[in-house]
């Protein structure tokens, strides 16, 4: 019997961390499945032994205009629809800078005016894909897909403008399509911007958002599979011992360690400064007798020096473990994530009582592992503040914590040092509550590999 063959656009670096450096391909070669790689990024999949076909993206810049323009159009109507005013705060401010951007903004802001509602949204879906269907590289997708032949194409990321050609294509010549929905704050923001036949979301919450969010979106087309983002942190066999990473990464065996995960820039422009808040409480901590300190993980796309002068301050409390990520070569788009810093990751986890952070998913990868949270919401104590961190706490992917306890709060610096004891004796926070949360978000609990597979089996059988 012929094997079925699905072809997997890998548009980016976060899609092949979910879908090559698990055990999907695994699992789906075990199931019978053929996959086939449509590798847009600079990753030698091929290396790997398997099956890859190069993608050289190349949409038109007209369709990127369509994009944003419906990204910023579908902001408007969540923020009509809904009678809420945070879908303004999801607003990306493009550069102004040149002749060439100051056009382009006009042609989006135009668009955006002229098309708004369901009606208006429909009308740029449609001059996207058509826009894109004038372009060499939509013609090259389709002669791919031809030679190919797959029962599905299946993109791993619903996100990026490239994805727009290879999913039109095979949508006309009449292949069936799916998309990954891969982060748990991605529908409010209104960042769907291929439509395929099918949707793989994390959980049911999920579910309950695209069709709110996207109703000529039909139930039967969306499929609740879990994420594979958290499947590292269930594999036993990649954890090394305490004595084995305290030595690898020169941390003092007599310590017990939280971490400090750093967000991007954009998200928390001051970082810097809560990392030196809570440097100086373990630091205060340590002189009435506590012995700890601090592993400071940054953001992986996050290349400035900002927190440079508060390491080399506290470097008797502060133990930095950059992320193992491959660095672009001309935009922070092109760094890619790598399986070494999985297992980094969740060998941090493992080895850290606790994670302090603004609002970040890491939440979810320390309860995994049955580990506190404590996120920063106070203001950092400084003159020309560039941005109330508070506020991100009013996302709407917030709405789904099911109580306040799932997270130590860290509401004014003073509180920072209790919340550090708390967490290190197991008091105040549930951690029910917070696996409550994490099962809310992702349903899966280390088996979204073999739930994805099972989905994708089910709609070409």
């Amino acid at each position: 019997m012929k094997k079925k063959k699905i072809l997997i656009v890998i548009p980016d670096g976060v899609s092949l961390r979910n879908f090559l450096f698990t055990d999907f391909p695994e699992i789906a070669r075990e199931s019978g499945l053929q996959i086939v790689y449509w590798n847009a990024t600079t990753y030698d999949i091929a290396g790997e032994g398997e099956k890859e076909i190069k993608l050289e993206p190349a949409p038109r810049a007209t369709t990127d205009l369509y994009k944003r323009a419906k990204i910023l159009a579908e902001l408007d109507h969540f923020k009509d629809r809904f009678q809420d005013p945070i879908y303004e705060k999801y607003e990306f401010r493009n550069s102004s800078k040149g002749i060439k951007n100051k056009i382009k903004n006009l042609i989006v802001s135009r668009l955006r005016r002229n098309h708004s509602g369901e009606k208006g949204l429909e009308v740029l879906r449609i001059r996207m894909n058509e826009s894109e269907r004038k372009s060499q590289y939509y013609k090259h997708c389709r002669v791919v897909l031809k030679n190919e032949a797959p029962d599905l194409v299946f993109c791993a990321n619903q996100r990026p403008v490239n994805a727009i050609a290879p999913i039109t294509a095979a949508k006309d010549i009449g292949i069936p399509t799916a998309c990954f929905i891969f982060s748990w704050d991605n529908l409010p923001k209104a960042t769907k911007v291929i439509d395929t036949d099918f949707y793989f979301v994390w959980s049911n919450y999920m579910k309950k958002e695209l069709l709110e969010y996207y109703p000529f979106v039909q139930e039967q087309q969306v499929k609740i599979t879990g994420t594979p983002q958290f499947e590292i942190h269930y594999k036993e066999e990649v954890i090394m011992s305490r004595k084995e990473f305290y030595k690898k990464y020169d941390l003092n065996p007599q310590k017990d360690y939280l971490c400090f995960s750093g967000d991007d820039i954009t998200t928390s422009p001051h970082d810097e400064i809560f990392l030196k808040d809570v440097a100086e409480s373990v630091r205060n901590l340590n002189r009435k007798g506590e012995e700890m300190g601090v592993i400071f993980r940054r953001c992986p796309v996050d290349f400035s020096g900002r927190y440079g002068t508060v390491i080399e301050e506290y470097n008797d409390v502060i133990r930095s473990i950059d992320p193992q990520w491959s660095r672009g070569v001309d935009s922070w788009d092109q760094v890619m994530p790598t399986r070494q810093d999985m297992m980094l990751q969740t060998n941090i986890i493992q080895h850290s009582f606790m994670v302090i952070n603004v609002g970040s998913s890491m939440v979810f990868d320390f309860i995994a592992k049955n580990k506190p949270c404590g996120f920063l919401n106070y203001k950092p104590r400084i003159e020309n503040l560039e941005k109330d961190i508070r506020e991100v706490y009013d996302y709407v992917h917030f709405r789904s914590m099911p109580d306040k306890k799932a997270v130590y709060w860290i509401n004014e610096v003073q509180e920072i040092e209790d919340v550090i004891k708390s967490a290190k004796n197991n008091t105040s926070v549930s951690i029910e509550i917070t696996k409550q949360w994490y099962e809310i978000i992702n349903s899966s609990e280390g088996k979204a590999n073999s739930q994805i597979t099972q989905q994708l089996q089910q709609i070409i059988k």
